[in-house]
């Protein structure tokens, strides 16, 4: 190989390493571009999936909200309906619990709906029933539509603070009397045991509903 040749050779190669060298870093560069590009597409999709979070978040909250409220609307509605029915119930009671108290126990003054309150303590009482006469006695009614255990110690409660609210009536034999248009057999059968008398409807009338042999407790 002539020196000429020999050079030609080195100046081939050096410009083959240079057109290499150049090719390495253009490619380095597209590299570098895809990835610049790959992060801001990233970036840029997580900015994007975050605010669709945060319309959803606001979305859920609104939702919630609205629930919330009709949760409480149909709550009210359903109390609304409760208190329409439990006053129907004593409307319904009241006429035939006053001819009961009145031909079969005597009573005198009949009070519907009482409310009283002494000391920060109120009592309510659905018909209220007494006699001043030879019959020293008062009958505390409790109308229910559908009785249940508890109204056997609500009613007892009240027989047992009676005269704290009604003191002028301290000398009189008190009575409890449970009416209910739907009563079970056994509750039917603890009422009577604690010494209530028990009335249910029949045909659209209350009528009491004690064995012949029952006999009260007086407070």
């Amino acid at each position: 190989m002539t020196d000429e040749e020999l050079k030609a050779l080195v100046a081939s190669l050096a410009i083959d390493r240079k057109e290499m060298s150049e090719l390495q870093q253009k490619q380095h560069r597209e590299m570098e571009e895809q990835r610049d590009r790959r992060q801001r597409e990233l970036e840029e999709q997580g900015k994007k999936h975050q605010q669709e979070m945060e319309v959803q978040r606001k979305e859920d909250q609104e939702r919630k909200k609205e629930f919330d409220q009709m949760i409480r609307d149909l709550g009210k509605q359903i109390g609304g309906l409760g208190e329409k029915w439990g006053s129907f119930t004593e409307g319904l009671a009241l006429p035939s619990m006053q001819k009961i108290l009145q031909e079969k126990f005597k009573m005198e003054v009949i009070s519907p709906s009482v409310r009283v309150s002494k000391q920060g303590q109120h009592m309510e009482i659905d018909v209220l029933a007494y006699a001043n006469s030879d019959i020293n006695e008062a009958y505390v009614v409790e109308v229910k539509s559908h009785a249940r255990e508890e109204a056997i110690e609500q009613l007892r409660k009240i027989l047992e603070r009676f005269r704290q609210f009604f003191p002028e009536h301290r000398d009189k034999a008190v009575y409890g009397i449970l009416a209910a248009v739907d009563m079970t057999p056994g509750l039917r059968e603890r009422v009577l045991k604690s010494g209530f008398y028990v009335a249910r409807i029949h045909d659209q009338v209350f009528e009491l509903d004690v064995p012949a042999n029952f006999k009260p407790k007086a407070y």
